[in-house]
């Protein structure tokens, strides 16, 4: 597993993640934080973690705390980085 504060788990051709790594880019280049995806169909990928996110995709975690599935709000996003990074991003 990656060693960064931010991980969306996804899959290849789910618009969903296609939608979520856009907002996830954003929101952790604005304020500087890494992130990394999980292909939740690589055989690399722990069973465990596809068993817990894979009917959920996308999912993005920060520091390890789940904070969307699905549809990712970049707010709320925003704010969870902003707590681990010391700052907020500005959303506008």
């Amino acid at each position: 597993m990656p060693s960064v504060p931010v991980l969306l788990y996804g899959r290849a051709g789910c618009h969903l993640c296609d939608d979520a790594r856009t907002v996830v880019a954003q929101v952790c280049g604005d304020a500087g934080v890494a992130w990394a995806e999980v292909d939740l169909d690589d055989p690399a990928t722990a069973p465990a973690v596809r068993e817990q996110y894979g009917e959920y995709v996308p999912v993005v975690t920060v520091a390890g705390v789940q904070q969307g599935f699905w549809r990712v709000d970049a707010r709320r996003l925003a704010r969870a980085v902003g707590r681990i990074s010391g700052g907020r991003p500005d959303l506008g």
